[in-house]
C-alpha cells in the first residue's frame, strides 16, 4: 500500500550524504607508480599522507603507545591512531613509510595495507594458552604452597617469571619508543618490587589479574571493530548493470556515476541512486531509523543501503566509489573518533608520576645515607627494599580494576553490558540523555490503534475488509493491519485482483466490488477532515478503506510507546538526568512521543544532522545517545557514552559503549546509578591503597616499621581493597 509520511511531507533527499558531486572525477592520488604497486605494503593518501591498519591494539591507550613510537620517527609532521577502526594516518615530509612500520614493530604491533586481508585469526585454545598457564601454575603452586613452603615459594617465583616474561619484554620495548612509564612498566616494577621483598604470591597474582584484565579489553575491542565493519555489508558486492540493453554483473566499486543499475525486491542499492521507475517503496530504516518504508517517484534520491520492499526497480547511480550514504556514515564515526581524546587508563596516567617517584625515592633511601653521612649500608638498603615494597602498586593496580569488574559484573545482572572500564566511569557522569525515537522509545512496530467504522459497517467487518485486500503485502502498515485481524480471529473474505497504485495505495475486488486502501488525502472525506487531523495531530497515521468510492471507515497506526518508557524516564528525572529526542521522523509523530513522556524533541534528523546535535549538546554537558539503529551509530561515538537496545541493529550494538540485553529502558537509571556508585567505590579504593602507603612511608624513613609490616600493609591494603569492590555485587 502507499503511504507518505504522516505529516505529509516527502521524506529528505539524501543528497547531502554525497562526498562529492554526482559526475565529479576521482582526485588522483599523485603518487606515481607507488599506489599500483602490490609491493607496497600501505596505501599513500596523497603527497604526504600515509594511512595504515594496525593490529593487536587490545586497549585506547595502545592508540597512544603507536602514537609516541610514531613520533620518534625524523620527518613525521602529524600523526593519528583512530582506535575504532585500527587506522593509523601519518603526515610526513617525505616518503618514511619503511622507517614508521619498523618503529611500530619494535612496540610489538604490527601494519598492513588497508586494502590487505586480515591475517587469519589464531584458535582460541592457542590464543589464550599463556593465560591457561599462569593459571595453572598459579594452582599448582598455592598447592605446593600448603604442602611445602619453601617449594611453594619457588613455584610461585617461577610463575612470576613465566608471567613476567612477556610483559617485560614489552615494556622494554615500550620504553626503547618513547613510553617509558606505561602500564606493562608499572606491572613489571610491581612484580619485581614484591619478588624482592619475599611477596612471591602476591608478584604472582597480580600479574595474573593483569593478563585476565588485558584478554578481556582485547575481546570488547575487536566486538566493537567488527560493529564498525559490517556497516560496509550494508552495500552489495556485486551488482546487475544494463548496459546496451543487456544485463551484467559488476562489483560494486567499478560503478560510475551515470550508469543504469537493477535491483531486485529484497535487494538492497550499492550506491546512491536516482530512481528511473515510476514509482516504488523503500526500506530506508538503516539510514533514517524510520521503520515505514518511503514512497518514492521517478527522479527522486535513493541511499545506498536501502532495500526495495516490493518490486524490481531500475536507477541510475549518482555516487562515486567511497561517496555513498553509507561511506558517509562510516567517515562520520571515524571524524568523531578524532574528536574524541584516546581514553588513558588512570593507572596508566598515575603511573608517569607515581612509579619513578618511588623508584627514585626508593634508591635515594637505599645509598644517600651511607654514602653522604657515612651510615652502615645494611639498615639503609633494608629500608629502601622495605620503600621498594611499600611503593609496589599492587593495591592501587587492583583498586580500579576490581572496583570496575564487579560494577560489570552487577551491571551484567541486571541486563545491561557495559564495554569496559572506561565506559563504566563515563556513564557515571552523565546528567543529560538523547534518545532516538522509533526503536528505542517506541517498539519500532505498527500497531492498529484506532478503527472508525461508517455506514452501517462494524469495527470487526471494516478489519477484515481492509485485512483481506493487504493480505500478502510486505509492507509494515499492511501487516499491522493483518496481524491485528489475525489476533481477533476474524474470518477474511476473499480478495482477488489486488493491484499496488503508484502513489495511492492497493486495491482488490472483494465479492464482485473494488475496495481501495489509500492514505489519507488519496480520497475525499468530507466530514472527517478535522477528526483525521487531530489523529495525525496526535503521531498516528491514517487510512481510509473505501468501497466503490463510498467511505466505509478510518483506521489509525501508530508505532506506540514500549511500555516501561514513561517509567524510565522517571527514573532517571529522579537522579537528575534530563534528556532529548533525536529522531527522522516527522515532527507530528515526534511531537506526539515527546509530549506524553516529557521530553524535548528534534525531528527530521539525517544521521549528520543527529551527529552536530549530539556534538553541540555534549559540549555544554557530558551525553549519553541511546538508539538502535545504523543510523544512530555516528552519534553514538560523537557522544560521551553510546547505548545501544538490546534489539537494535549489530552495528548499533557493537559501535555502542554499552548496551541494554534485557531490552529495557528501565535499565538505563540502574546503569547510571551503578556507575556512579562504582566511580565512588574506585575513589574509596584508591583514597585507602594510597594513605596507607603514605603512612607506611612515613614510618619506614622514621625506622618505625620495617619489612615484615611493610608486607601486611600492602596485602592488607589489597584485602581492603577488593573486600570494598565486592560491595558493588549486592548493591540494590
Amino acid at each position: 500500500m502507499s503511504t507518505p509520511d504522516t505529516d505529509g511531507k516527502k521524506a529528505p533527499r539524501f543528497t547531502s550524504f554525497q562526498l562529492t558531486p554526482p559526475g565529479s572525477e576521482a582526485t588522483p592520488c599523485g603518487c606515481g607508480d607507488a599506489c599500483a604497486s602490490p609491493e607496497q605494503p600501505t596505501e599513500l593518501l596523497s603527497a604526504n599522507r600515509f594511512s595504515w591498519k594496525v593490529s593487536g591494539m587490545d586497549c585506547a591507550a595502545c592508540a597512544r603507545k603507536v602514537e609516541n613510537a610514531v613520533r620518534q620517527v625524523a620527518g613525521v609532521k602529524q600523526v593519528q591512531v583512530l582506535f575504532a577502526t585500527e587506522k593509523l594516518l601519518v603526515d610526513a615530509d617525505s616518503d618514511i613509510r619503511a622507517e614508521v612500520e619498523s618503529a611500530v614493530t619494535k612496540t610489538g604491533y604490527a601494519l598492513r595495507s588497508e586494502d590487505a586481508p586480515e591475517a587469519e585469526a589464531p584458535s582460541r585454545l592457542r590464543e589464550n594458552l599463556p593465560l591457561i598457564l599462569l593459571i595453572v601454575l598459579m594452582a599448582v603452586s598455592w598447592g605446593l604452597e600448603r604442602i611445602n613452603h619453601p617449594l611453594g615459594n619457588l613455584a610461585f617465583i617461577a610463575t612470576t617469571l613465566v608471567g613476567l616474561f612477556p610483559i617485560a619484554r614489552q615494556a622494554l620495548r615500550l620504553i626503547k619508543s618513547g613510553s617509558w612509564f606505561a602500564i606493562e612498566t608499572l606491572m613489571s616494577v610491581a612484580a619485581i618490587g614484591a619478588l624482592f621483598i619475599g611477596a612471591t604470591a602476591e608478584a604472582a597474582m597480580v600479574l595474573l589479574l593483569f593478563i585476565i584484565g588485558e584478554r578481556l579489553e582485547g575481546w570488547a575491542a575487536s566486538r566493537a571493530r567488527k560493529g564498525v565493519s559490517a556497516l560496509m555489508a550494508l552495500k552489495p558486492d556485486t551488482a546487475t548493470r544494463l548496459r546496451d540493453g543487456q544485463r551484467e554483473t559488476v562489483a560494486q566499486r567499478d560503478l560510475r556515476p551515470g550508469d543504469i543499475i537493477e535491483v531486485a525486491a529484497g535487494g538492497r542499492l550499492p550506491a546512491d541512486c536516482q530512481l528511473i521507475s515510476s514509482f516504488a517503496s523503500f526500506d530506508e530504516s538503516a539510514l533514517t531509523g524510520e521503520s515505514v518504508p518511503v514512497e518514492r517517484a521517478e527522479g527522486e534520491a535513493v541511499p545506498a543501503g536501502a532495500t526495495s520492499v516490493d518490486r524490481l526497480v531500475q536507477l541510475r547511480v549518482v555516487s562515486e566509489p567511497g561517496a555513498s550514504a553509507i561511506d558517509r556514515i562510516l567517515r562520520l564515526i571515524e571524524e568523531a573518533e578524532e574528536r574524541r581524546a584516546p581514553i588513558e587508563r588512570f593507572i596508566d596516567r598515575f603511573s608517569r608520576i607515581y612509579t619513578p617517584a618511588i623508584m627514585l625515592v626508593a634508591l635515594l633511601v637505599a645509598v644517600v645515607p651511607p654514602l653522604l653521612m657515612g651510615a652502615e649500608w645494611q639498615p639503609w638498603i633494608y629500608k629502601g627494599l622495605t620503600l621498594l615494597l611499600i611503593g609496589c602498586p599492587c593495591a592501587l593496580v587492583i583498586s580500579t580494576p576490581a572496583a570496575i569488574t564487579s560494577g560489570l559484573a552487577a551491571a551484567a545482572r541486571r541486563g545491561a553490558l557495559i564495554k569496559g572500564g572506561a565506559a563504566l566511569e563515563q556513564l557515571g557522569s552523565i546528567h543529560h540523555i538523547a534518545f532516538d525515537k522509533t526503536g528505542t522509545l517506541t517498539v519500532g512496530k505498527p500497531r492498529v490503534t484506532a478503527i472508525q467504522p461508517l455506514n452501517g459497517e462494524t469495527e470487526n467487518s471494516l478489519l477484515a475488509l481492509a485485512a483481506a485486500v493487504e493480505q500478502g503485502s510486505s509492507h509494515p502498515l499492511a501487516t499491522a493491519i493483518v496481524t491485528e485481524a489475525q489476533s481477533r480471529n476474524l474470518p477474511l473474505p476473499q480478495a482477488t485482483s489486488q493491484r499496488a497504485l503508484a502513489g495511492s495505495g492497493i486495491e482488490a475486488q472483494v465479492d464482485g466490488q473494488r475496495v481501495l486502501i489509500c492514505a489519507a488525502g488519496k480520497f475525499e472525506a468530507a466530514g472527517f477532515a478535522q477528526h483525521i487531523e487531530q489523529l495525525e495531530s496526535a503521531g498516528q497515521t491514517v487510512v481510509l478503506v473505501v468501497r466503490n468510492e463510498e467511505l466505509l471507515g478510518i483506521l489509525a497506526l501508530r508505532d506506540t510507546l514500549r511500555e516501561d518508557a514513561r517509567e524510565a524516564i522517571d527514573a532517571l528525572h529522579q537522579l537528575g538526568v534530563q534528556g532529548v529526542i533525536l529522531t527522522g521522523d516527522n515532527p507530528r509523530a515526534a511531537a506526539a512521543i515527546a509530549g506524553e513522556l516529557g521530553l524535548e524533541y528534534r525531528a527530521g534528523l539525517l544521521p549528520e544532522d543527529k551527529v552536530t546535535a549530539v556534538s553541540a549538546l555534549n559540549a555544554q554537558a557530558p551525553l549519553a545517545m541511546v538508539g538502535d539503529g545504523i543510523n544512530d551509530a555516528p552519534a553514538m561515538k560523537a557522544s560521551t557514552i553510546g547505548i545501544a537496545m538490546g534489539s537494535g541493529t549489530d552495528v548499533a550494538l557493537e559501535t555502542a559503549d554499552a548496551a541494554l540485553t534485557g531490552n529495557r529502558l528501565t535499565g538505563l537509571a540502574q546503569m547510571i546509578s551503578l556507575a556512579r556508585a562504582t566511580r565512588a567505590n574506585i575513589r574509596q579504593n584508591i583514597t585507602l591503597a594510597l594513605g596507607l602507603k603514605g603512612i607506611f612511608l612515613v614510618t619506614t624513613l622514621l625506622g618505625i616499621t620495617g619489612l615484615w609490616l611493610a608486607v601486611l600493609a600492602d596485602t592488607g591494603a589489597t584485602v581492603l581493597v577488593t573486600a570494598n569492590a565486592l560491595r558493588l555485587l549486592n548493591k540494590k
